[in-house]
């Protein structure tokens, strides 16, 4: 029998990535019902960890179902790991990509290329009825170039050159950024875990 598998946030790109990597599985991926008229939950820890897991233990309290919750961003050296946790908000409270992405090359407009080196982390909490299941993460190391390239993606994508690829994330293809990206290696993570466990 499927395993249902609800994402508590109301990113689509997000749902996208996970549902592309569970294509083929018996888990089925969706978005937290009524998540959007749900009252935020707090994210003011200095901890992707820490918010990952504030964000899913009260998500999961609305269904009985398995849900999960995300807490990534970028990590720039230079930047004394900034923007890190605000990732989201680094130019204010209701900030878009492109808001996000001109503060950072603001920011970073005196750094040479060779310093710029930065990494996008990504930290995934599974609950059940307000109880932790397991906890996953891992990363993506790149550098922040001084424009924007490619079209795809989302968040600082267009400015993140990934080495091996020798492109932005926003010039890879969907399957290229499962395979690498920070979320798309956790994801996998967390399938697999399902994959070889009933919670």
């Amino acid at each position: 029998m499927p395993t249902r598998l609800y994402l508590a946030s109301s990113n689509p790109g997000k749902l996208r990535e996970l549902q592309a990597l569970a294509e083929g599985s018996e888990i089925n991926a969706e978005l937290l019902p009524k998540f959007r008229e749900l009252p935020a939950a707090k994210e003011d820890h200095d901890s992707f960890a820490l918010n990952a897991l504030e964000k899913n233990l009260y998500y999961s309290r609305f269904t009985d179902q398995l849900v999960v919750a995300d807490d990534s961003g970028l990590v720039v050296d230079a930047l004394d790991g900034a923007p890190g946790v605000r990732s989201a908000r680094y130019a204010g409270p209701n900030s878009s990509d492109k808001d996000n992405n001109h503060k950072l090359l603001s920011e970073l407009s005196s750094v040479p290329e060779e310093k710029r080196t930065a990494r996008y982390l990504c930290v995934l909490a599974l609950a059940r009825r307000n109880k932790l299941v397991a906890l996953f993460s891992d990363s993506c190391e790149g550098r922040i170039l001084t424009e924007h390239r490619g079209r795809g993606g989302f968040g600082y994508d267009p400015l993140f050159y990934f080495p091996p690829l020798e492109k932005t994330l926003a010039e890879a293809s969907e399957a290229e950024k499962n395979l690498h990206s920070h979320r798309g290696k956790a994801f996998r993570k967390l399938l697999s875990y399902l994959k070889n466990h009933s919670p």
